[in-house]
């Protein structure tokens, strides 16, 4: 649109989320778009305040007449809003009001009519681009280019008809409905851009989630000496990245690497590009919610064949695989077997469908999770959820500090370093130059001493040049790995806390008299599950961090000793020379 539209707002509405404004009854709106967004609309209030209010709330001034605004776009992608990722797709239960503006308006609309879809079912797609396109014998035409590891939201919602544990009533907000005793009134997040709604968090708690779990897609969390924790892969397996390898079709117009992959469960070698890692994360990221997906590494456009990036880029698919292997549900998920053992041309083009198509995504992934213990201290698992939210925080800032510090610290290598013993060996070869010109026999060793020594720094600014790759690169290589998990439980920790908000408001209703306490237990159980697998999560990262930063550190000190006993070697031969002399 190239200019605001203006409108009018039917009925109060408060905010109480992030993204949305309040509104009063009368008060004139600025919408920057007709189109809404699953049955809302982007605008500015009187007060120059910017955000979301519902589209049944508000009527249209279009040339001085004024007309209700139908609800008849929903599912069309905004555009130019600060909502840049909104997804297309959305609710066909978009509420419809009248269209006709009578003097005194009906109560506003429930708002749990203009709720998105319980469940998102993200459609991912491997990166366009260079040599990662899908176009190879190895997959058919059924994605579409996308931001690697990116979302392409699609929302779907539930049959109504469909199993539930029970029917849910969200109350009106700023109306005055009634509410029955007999049906649940845990209320909507309102902000369909909540990590919770997205993930399918709030609709496996409010009980829409039904599927049926083959005994193989069962998830069980155990409790151990720590807490709960997720039950650990009977067959414990490695992978082994090696030979990449620059290969060719369309008669050498296309070019691309290719990794073999080695598992030792299975010791079938299968050949991998990129793009197919790119598409497992996606698939990965698709159905675990509440588990940390590492990242892979970053795409590059350019100086994609060259040594040192191939060199770095197998490294980081290497700790990815690591992580992948170590994990107990990921590594034995039906998707990444498939990834590391499928071989047929054929069979790799029906795994993949049968991935894609996976039903036991989002909210109904929390079906698959079995847990035997007792219940949880809810207010237990709140406060351990703050505290690893604290931890991750903390943690993330002293990451950045560490790999901008080292980064800094093998440039200077590399660089000064190198440069400065070069200079003090160039200043000692000159010192034994000038000593040359004397032609007396008995300095002809100390000659040989001098610019031997000159020898041995040149040889030290080399060493100092080379070490970062054995030390401080490995180092960076782990904290960039452990960047990617660190942005990844900001997500997992919000759909925690809306189970738990979920179970307090069912406790509340059920202090009120509006709901019944079978259904705010049946909440409560629901929210138990998706806690049993935060905390399980949180369990194993921090397994693997003590692992994984013992390993590294000790290989790093090691490395730092040898390479301080490699430069005393070499001045120590120096200093031998002098005894020759």
């Amino acid at each position: 649109m190239a200019s605001a539209v203006r409108a009018r707002a039917l009925y109060d509405f408060n905010s109480e989320n992030p993204g949305e404004i309040s509104v009063r009854e009368n008060e004139i709106i600025f919408l920057h778009s007709e189109q809404d967004i699953e049955g809302w609309l982007e605008g500015s209030n009187s007060k120059g305040e910017r955000g979301l209010v519902p589209a049944s709330y508000v009527e249209m001034i279009k040339s001085d007449t004024a007309t209700s605004y139908n609800n008849s776009t929903s599912g069309d992608a905004y555009q130019g809003s600060r909502y840049s990722n909104v997804p297309s797709g959305g609710s066909d239960a978009s509420y419809k009001p009248n269209n006709q503006v009578e003097n005194f308006p009906p109560p506003p609309p429930a708002l749990s009519s203009l709720s998105a879809p319980a469940q998102q079912q993200h459609t991912y797609q491997a990166s366009q681009g260079s040599d990662d396109d899908w176009d190879d014998d190895w997959d058919d035409s059924s994605t579409v280019a996308d931001e690697p590891g990116g979302v392409s939201g699609r929302y779907r919602d539930f049959d109504a008809n469909g199993p539930s544990t029970y029917s849910l009533s969200t109350s009106s907000r700023g109306g005055n409905a009634q509410h029955a005793k007999s049906s649940a009134t845990v209320s909507r997040n309102l902000n369909r851009f909540s990590t919770f709604v997205k993930s399918g968090g709030e609709a496996f708690v409010l009980g829409e989630a039904s599927g049926f779990v083959k005994d193989g897609d069962k998830i069980c969390v155990t409790m151990g000496q720590y807490g709960p924790e997720w039950q650990e892969n009977p067959y414990p397996f490695s992978c082994t990245i090696d030979d990449p390898t620059k290969q060719t079709k369309f008669k050498g117009m296309k070019s691309y690497i290719a990794y073999k992959l080695t598992p030792t469960h299975t010791q079938n070698q299968v050949s991998r590009r990129y793009k197919h890692f790119d598409w497992l994360y996606a698939r990965l990221v698709e159905k675990f919610p509440v588990i940390s997906v590492p990242h892979i590494p970053e795409k590059q456009a350019t100086g994609r064949f060259e040594e040192d990036f191939i060199s770095k880029r197998r490294k980081g698919l290497i700790w990815w695989m690591n992580h992948m292997t170590s994990h107990p549900v990921l590594s034995k998920c039906d998707v990444f077997q498939h990834f590391l053992s499928c071989t047929d041309e054929k069979a790799w083009k029906q795994g993949k469908r049968k991935a894609e198509k996976d039903e036991m995504v989002g909210a109904n992934f929390f079906l698959t999770i079995s847990t035997l213990a007792a219940p949880l201290d809810l207010q237990e698992v709140e406060s351990k959820a703050d505290g690893f939210k604290a931890f991750t925080k903390k943690m993330d800032d002293s990451v950045l500090h560490v790999n901008a510090t080292l980064n800094e610290f093998a440039r200077k290598q590399i660089a000064g370093f190198k440069k400065e013993y070069q200079k003090v060996g160039l200043s000692f070869k000159s010192l034994s130059q000038a000593f040359e010109l004397d032609q007396q026999t008995y300095s002809v060793g100390l000659n040989q001493a001098i610019a031997y020594t000159g020898e041995a720094y040149e040889a030290v600014g080399d060493y100092f040049a080379e070490q970062p790759k054995l030390d401080v690169d490995p180092v960076m290589d782990l904290l960039a790995l452990y960047q990617g998990h660190l942005a990844n439980y900001p997500d997992i920790i919000h759909v925690q806390k809306g189970a738990l908000t979920k179970v307090k408001d069912s406790q509340k209703h059920v202090e009120e008299g509006k709901m019944e306490g079978a259904q705010a237990e049946g909440v409560r159980d629901r929210c138990n599950i998706i806690s049993f697998a935060t905390m399980a999560e949180i369990q194993h990262f921090h397994h693997i961090r003590v692992r994984d930063f013992k390993a590294q550190m000790q290989h790093y000190l090691r490395e730092q000793i040898g390479f301080f006993q490699k430069i005393t070697s070499k001045l120590e031969d120096a200093l031998h020379m002098y005894d020759k002399a």
